[in-house]
């Protein structure tokens, strides 16, 4: 080699090198020095990379495109080359276009940190958390180089949490501010279901490294989880700072704000994220939910069928439609749907909502034998990602009957904060509660809020990871605390709550069903709050609840046996708390309101301490937001036809029949327990 040409490659070394130094401060000089190189050496690979990088942070999209486009399929093999292509994809909306060049480059170089993150946020936002959980466990893998943080987070890879967790806590027992190290921890803890010990080393991890991006990101999906919309929204609204576009931050803005009823804001924030990123199904799927909350139906439909369109095997999408109760499939609807399931490369995940999707389509087409099937081909399917253990339900049953007693609440009553403002709806799901909370929050004193889960969350706090004959486990715990105690955590619930209520009504509702096993607590932190229970005919709501899929939660439901007997460990609870807080619970069986509203309204309301009211009877004109699986239905006039849908189905219940036993016959009395 000449000394003329070794000086030629040393300058055009440096000349590359500077202009990559100044991507991250200045695009723009960055994008000009670019264009010089490629004036001296016409399509130089490493040039054309640069500019296509400088022309997308500058936010020039079709500019890049044109660079990046040829550059990426002449250089299939080249790492860098898909990463950025991949990263233009992503900003434009186009996440599967986007996951495969993200792919592509984390196959050529697995060590690219970046490219992992980046893969994790797109298939976030196309709804794959497995597949993301993966992708960001190998960005940790590709960040560290520490031999006990690369062992840590191989296990995590693999989901052996144990491992992960045992090895991330040597580690930071040696380097206790490792921020890498506690992030994966947290990550642990995360998937584990521990969310609690996730957010508060995830407080730590920041308080550590303010502007570990990726943390806060994992901070605000953990706040979510808890149901701490509030404070999500705040950690999100930092990074939206930093990356207005960024639409994993966007839809996690959305989700969180739906989760508090701002339901208006929302919308608009989906709006925003589908006009950038068009092509998400799942954003257009959760677009739809929060639509359907606001009774705005044509829009959520449409919203829907959009996801579809686009991701033709989004199962969920189909039964989100179903999930509408009001809408009939068409012909075209089910073929397509038959054409999905008989595919062999379909997830469990999607196959199941197409086959409760289906069994709603074929009940419509009275076609009870082959929708019975459907139905029960998805709940076996849910049942094998789900644990449920029926024997543990009937021994929480038998515990909370021994702790409380009339004796019990006669020496332990007395606290609790004095706020008469809740309402709480118990009972089981399908069992009328939203109807009851339809009619209530048509009165002009009550706000209906949604299922909220704080006194739930409460009970877990204090239940820990205690082994639950412990006698300071939930609910023996109860017994230690006193008054004050009591008041406290009277007073925590109505300040978690009152995010939810928007229109300064004196009375709210919570219609958290699973609330009923919390009654006794409800009672002693909250002694002037009323609670109603919602009952509903056992094989009615048993097999409504058998053909509804939950998005979480409700685990008992997912097999006719497991349901028959949680209904029945239900009525054999109410019927304790209802000697042993005579008067307490006010019972609205559904088949007396559907026969005569107005006689059940007066007397409901007569437990609230509410004045009549006419437009608790015409509760169907109430444009409030619902976020239930009834959100449609609590839209229109009592209708009596509901009532024996099960009937139909009668010739496959024999499971759910024998679990129920004596609950069926006594119904709507209860049998001597």
């Amino acid at each position: 080699m000449s000394d003329k040409t070794s000086e030629q490659t040393a300058n055009l070394t440096t000349a590359l090198g500077h202009a990559a130094n100044l991507l991250a401060s200045n695009s723009a000089s960055a994008e000009e020095q670019a264009r010089e190189i490629l004036r001296v050496v016409p399509g130089h690979p490493q040039a054309l990379l640069l500019l296509g990088s400088a022309l997308r942070r500058q936010g020039k999209a079709a500019d890049a495109r044109t660079v990046l486009q040829p550059l990426a399929a002449s250089q299939p093999k080249a790492p860098m080359v898909q990463f950025e292509w991949g990263l233009l994809l992503g900003s434009q909306g186009e996440s599967r276009e986007a996951i495969s060049a993200l792919t592509r480059a984390v196959r050529l170089n697995p060590k690219l940190a970046g490219a992992w993150r980046e893969l994790g946020d797109a298939l976030t936002l196309a709804g794959d958390a497995a597949a993301a959980d993966k992708a960001y466990a190998q960005h940790i893998n590709a960040s560290v180089n520490d031999r006990q943080l690369l062992d840590a987070a191989t296990a995590l890879y693999g989901n052996k949490l144990a491992i992960a967790e045992r090895l991330l806590r040597a580690f930071l027992k040696e380097h206790p501010t490792d921020v890498t190290a506690i992030r994966m921890l947290a990550e642990a803890g995360s998937r584990l279901g521990r969310y609690e010990d996730a957010e508060n080393l995830l407080a730590r991890c920041l308080e550590l490294a303010p502007s570990f991006h990726a943390a806060r990101h994992n901070y605000a999906s953990v706040l979510y989880r808890e149901n701490k919309a509030q404070q999500a929204i705040a950690e999100i609204n930092a990074l939206i700072k930093i990356e207005p576009r960024n639409p994993a931050y966007l839809a996690l803005k959305a989700a969180a704000l739906g989760q508090i009823g701002e339901y208006g804001e929302a919308v608009a924030n989906y709006e925003k994220l589908l006009k950038d990123f068009p092509r998400q199904p799942k954003a257009f799927m959760s677009y739809g939910h929060t639509l359907k909350a606001l009774g705005r139906q044509e829009q959520c439909i449409a919203a829907y069928r959009r996801s579809i369109e686009l991701l033709p095997s989004l199962g969920e999408a189909y039964w989100s439609l179903a999930n509408l109760k009001t809408l009939v499939f068409s012909q075209d609807d089910i073929s397509a749907m038959r054409a999905q399931l008989a595919r062999d490369d379909l997830s469990d995940e999607d196959r199941y909502h197409f086959e409760f999707a289906l069994g709603k389509a074929l009940e419509d087409e009275r076609d009870y034998a082959q929708a019975f099937a459907h139905y029960e081909n998805g709940n076996s399917l849910r049942q094998k990602s789900t644990e449920y253990d029926a024997e543990k339900t009937a021994d929480n049953v038998a515990r909370l009957k021994s702790l409380f007693t009339r004796g019990f609440f006669a020496t332990h009553g007395g606290g609790g904060s004095e706020a008469a403002d809740p309402i709480f709806i118990v009972g089981l799901p399908r069992a009328g509660s939203t109807l009851l909370e339809q009619i209530l929050s048509s009165h002009s004193k009550v706000e209906g809020t949604m299922e909220l889960p704080d006194i739930v969350s409460i009970a877990r706090r204090l239940r820990g990871r205690r082994d639950p004959d412990d006698p300071l486990a939930y609910p023996q715990v109860l017994a230690t605390m006193d008054g004050d105690m009591m008041r406290s955590l009277g007073e925590e619930y109505l300040d978690r709550s009152r995010i939810h209520r928007k229109l300064g009504r004196p009375f709210f509702i919570d219609k958290m069903p699973n609330n009923f096993m919390h009654i006794g607590l409800i009672h002693l932190i909250l002694p002037r709050a009323r609670i109603i229970d919602a009952r509903r005919h056992p094989l009615a709501c048993c097999f409504s609840c058998y053909k509804q899929h939950f998005a979480r939660g409700q685990t008992f439901s997912y097999g006719l046996a497991d349901i028959g007997r949680y209904y029945a460990d239900y009525v054999e609870l109410m019927a304790h708390f209802d000697g042993a807080l005579p008067g307490r619970i006010h019972r609205v069986i559904y088949e007396e309101m559907v026969s005569d509203p107005e006689r059940e309204v007066r007397r409901l309301l007569e437990h609230c301490g509410l004045a009549f009211e006419e437009g608790c009877l015409r509760f169907y004109e109430n444009d409030r937001a619902v976020r239930t699986a009834s959100s449609e239905q609590v839209r229109r006039p009592i209708f009596r036809e509901g009532l024996d849908q099960w009937r139909r189905f009668e010739p496959w219940l024999g499971p759910l029949r024998e679990a129920l036993g004596p609950v069926l016959e006594a119904y709507p009395g209860v049998p001597d327990f």
